[in-house]
């Protein structure tokens, strides 16, 4: 079944191309975004359209994740992301990404329930861990193994839809959890710790993390609470890169496993998944000189490689919905856990003179949600290595549902076209 809005059947762009005029269809969305439905150009002009990286297509049609960049808007099915944090926990957030609605407390406790019976990773991938090299990152680590999964479980595919979807969906989200924490042990040298069927989503990962044999870790509710606002706040945004590699991967008809395995993947890019490690290195940096005018002069520099990050986003032209929402989580969580954090204070120093600047003002140069996250990670205890993972774990949900979206209603593997500009072909005498 297909997502494309209904056209606007009066209203068409005209392209001139010579003596001969093409009309393309007006399509809006239902927040009012509008667009020009080119699919049939090719076919009926020979013409294709040049967009490199995208930046001025709509790949899709999709009911999941709105974004409005100009306006600092953003809301998944419909409802923001300021309700979800404030009166729902991450699971229920997945629930809704997955399923359309939030769910009723039957549907939720059903959905736990799932979660913690698929836990468990298969006993014999336990083993893979001990084959990585010691100082393998955890990314690389975590896509290897959810590709591996598939040899392991039965194929997720286009031709399996029918069977239970929130089984194999609970089984991703929650195994991925369980091998995250594993990894993390094996990076640390200490033994693995298994989930605990008495234990909530957040509060089971921060146990298999934390946990050891010869001291258990005390479960605190407010370092639950915080870890939910920052898995809700990066639970999905829309066509990304790695929500892009899932659904052009799994348009293949790809089993999930490997689909979700070429998220991660691209999800490890410093471009996109690694910004707020990049964040706290920046402020590591600063503390270490002491000086942080230095560091602004530096940043409206032309001829300086250095830049600000954490700042300004490719899709808002104005606050990050979710800085705002983050920059207080971070404030009091510090405050009610009696962390002070130098790096904090360089944090707020760098946005206090950023947001008066009109050289970072006129440029839309924001604060975005990596810069408050990652403080707020190394505050938890999660070492810098294990942010992207983080963010592959709170984006899971997000990625199945755009690849269940995408199965429903797209038939056809994604092929892009190209304009070729290499050498013509030589013809012999």
């Amino acid at each position: 079944m297909s997502n494309k809005p209904k056209e606007s059947g009066v209203e068409y762009a005209e392209l001139k191309y010579k003596d001969k005029v093409i009309k393309l269809p007006i399509v809006i969305g239902t927040e009012g975004e509008v667009g020009i439905d080119i699919a049939e150009l090719r076919k009926t002009t020979g013409m294709v359209t040049v967009d490199p990286s995208f930046l001025n297509t709509a790949v899709c049609y999709s009911k999941i994740t709105y974004v409005d960049g100009e306006n600092g808007i953003l809301h998944y099915r419909g409802v923001s992301v300021d309700e979800l944090v404030k009166n729902h926990r991450f699971v229920e957030t997945a629930y809704l990404l997955l399923r359309g609605k939030l769910p009723k407390a039957d549907q939720s406790k059903r959905f736990s329930k799932l979660l913690n019976e698929h836990s468990l990773l298969h006993e014999d991938m336990r083993h893979f861990f001990d084959r990585f090299p010691r100082a393998a990152h955890p990314m690389q680590i975590m896509s290897t193994m959810f590709d591996a999964l598939s040899t392991f479980y039965p194929n997720v595919d286009a031709l399996s839809m029918r069977e239970d979807i929130d089984i194999c969906a609970a089984r991703l989200i929650s195994t991925f959890r369980t091998m995250a924490a594993f990894a993390y042990k094996r990076s640390i040298g200490e033994p693995v710790v298994y989930p605990r069927s008495d234990l909530p989503y957040c509060a089971n990962f921060l146990h298999m993390m934390f946990s050891s044999p010869v001291n258990p870790y005390e479960i605190n509710p407010e370092v639950v609470k915080i870890l939910n606002t920052l898995l809700i706040l990066h639970a999905d945004h829309e066509q990304n890169c790695s929500t892009t590699a899932v659904r052009t991967v799994g348009s293949a008809q790809v089993n999930l496993y490997s689909t979700i395995s070429a998220g991660i993947s691209a999800l490890s890019g410093p471009l996109h998944g690694g910004a707020n490690q990049a964040v706290i290195d920046m402020l590591k940096r600063i503390v270490k000189d002491g000086d942080v005018k230095k560091y602004i002069d530096k940043a409206k520099d032309k001829n300086s490689s250095f830049r600000l990050m954490g700042f300004g986003h490719r899709v808002y032209k104005t606050f990050d919905p979710r800085a705002v929402i983050i920059k207080k989580a971070c404030h009091d969580f510090l405050a009610t856990m009696n962390i002070n954090d130098p790096l904090l204070e360089v944090a707020m120093h760098l946005e206090e003179v950023a947001l008066k600047d009109d050289y970072f003002v006129s440029r839309n140069l924001y604060p975005n949600v990596d810069f408050y996250s990652g403080i707020i990670y190394r505050a938890i205890g999660i070492p810098e290595n294990m942010f992207t993972v983080m963010f592959a774990l709170a984006r899971m949900p997000g990625w199945i549902a755009h690849w269940k979206e995408m199965i429903s209603s797209q038939t056809k593997i994604t092929r892009p076209r190209q304009i070729y500009v290499g050498k013509t072909m030589k013809h012999e005498k």
